[in-house]
């Protein structure tokens, strides 16, 4: 991503940062590469990556013991295989959640891994996608998923039926949640 580019991002609920919000680029996010900036979104290729982590599928409400559990998990067991995250923790979502959610979390990782009866193996796809950056609380993310949504309903863009959300900065290094940071990816068909 150059660094004259630019991406979607969601800013605090309140004041004149609220909602969307437009800021530079200034690095290559990693599997990332940039296909048009432009618009409410930022649109990328995607390279295929590898997934690790805890599938369930669980109400909507417990989700943050969902997530800590399965972090937790996911970690222990790339270590017992010798193996490394190559990047953020990653929520990926199958199909449309309702008052229930099929989703696996964990890390993605660069090197060959075996499942176990605790962590499964899945492929984060390649290709085309929609990419927005989530700025704040988790409480706002539902605000940020509003807008894009109306944006891509608006667009009539064919989406794959698994999406994903992966932490880029959040309460494991960043205590203040006006700073945590939530990248929502929508990829494409």
């Amino acid at each position: 991503m150059a660094v004259n580019e630019t991406r979607l991002t969601a800013g605090p609920t309140d004041g004149p940062e609220r909602g969307l919000h437009w800021v530079p680029s200034a690095s290559v996010e990693a599997g990332i590469r940039c296909r048009r900036p432009g618009g409410p979104h930022e649109r990328v290729e995607l390279e295929p990556r590898t997934l690790v982590g805890v599938h369930e599928t669980i109400k909507m409400t417990p989700m943050s013991e969902l997530m800590g559990r399965a972090f937790g998990t996911a970690a222990a067991e790339l270590g017992k295989q010798g193996a490394f995250p190559a990047g953020p923790p990653i929520s990926m979502y199958h199909g449309m959640p309702t008052d229930t959610v099929d989703v696996t979390a964990g890390f993605p990782v660069a090197h060959p891994v075996t499942p176990t009866p605790l962590v499964v193996v899945e492929t984060l796809p390649g290709g085309p996608a929609i990419v927005a950056i989530h700025t704040g609380s988790y409480d706002t993310l539902t605000q940020t998923y509003g807008e894009l949504s109306t944006w891509l309903l608006e667009q009539k863009l064919d989406l794959a039926p698994d999406m994903w959300e992966e932490c880029l900065v959040g309460p494991d290094t960043e205590p203040d949640p006006a700073k945590w940071q939530t990248r929502i990816v929508f990829p494409l068909r």
